[in-house]
């Protein structure tokens, strides 16, 4: 698996790899088969291109974690959301590529086709098991609540005199 760093922003959650010697000629390795990194399975470049286009953004509520993907022109057969090890989400699937007809002349190609996974690690406070999913209009919603914060127990003392 080989994702992209979406901001410049550090995300202690998110398990994005940052490879920051991508698109140089010596690269990292990842793709000519010996690598620095752990070894993930290889991915086309179009593959690649298509993480671009998981883009997702998080917010936390008071009651729960709340995770929107544009995933366009999907189906919700075609999107996974997984949970994996208790607190890992995963979100993944495919956007098939456009049959090509002989004939057509393409001027420009600009959507992405191929396969995309984003992973997060979830905080302790999410309840996974509980999570729901939703799609509407091309964007995914994940929800996924969280425990209820515990107060602190008060205790009355009688004071005897």
């Amino acid at each position: 698996m080989s994702l992209i760093r979406r901001s410049n922003v550090f995300d202690p959650f998110s398990l994005d790899l940052f490879d920051p010697f991508d698109g140089f000629p010596f690269g990292s390795g990842r793709r000519s088969g010996s690598s620095l990194f752990p070894s993930f399975p290889r991915t086309s470049s179009s593959e690649t291109a298509a993480f671009a286009g998981a883009r997702i953004d998080w917010k936390e509520t008071p009651e729960a974690h709340v995770f929107k993907a544009d995933v366009p022109e999907l189906k919700k057969e075609e999107v996974k959301v997984e949970v994996e090890d208790g607190n890992v989400l995963q979100i993944s699937g495919e956007r098939n590529k456009e049959q090509e007809d002989k004939t057509d002349m393409w001027h420009r190609v600009e959507r992405s086709s191929g396969k995309f996974l984003r992973r997060f690690r979830l905080p302790e406070n999410a309840r996974a098991e509980q999570i729901k999913a939703s799609m509407e209009d091309g964007v995914l919603t994940v929800t996924v609540p969280k425990e209820e914060a515990k107060k602190p127990e008060v205790k009355s003392i009688q004071i005897s005199g």
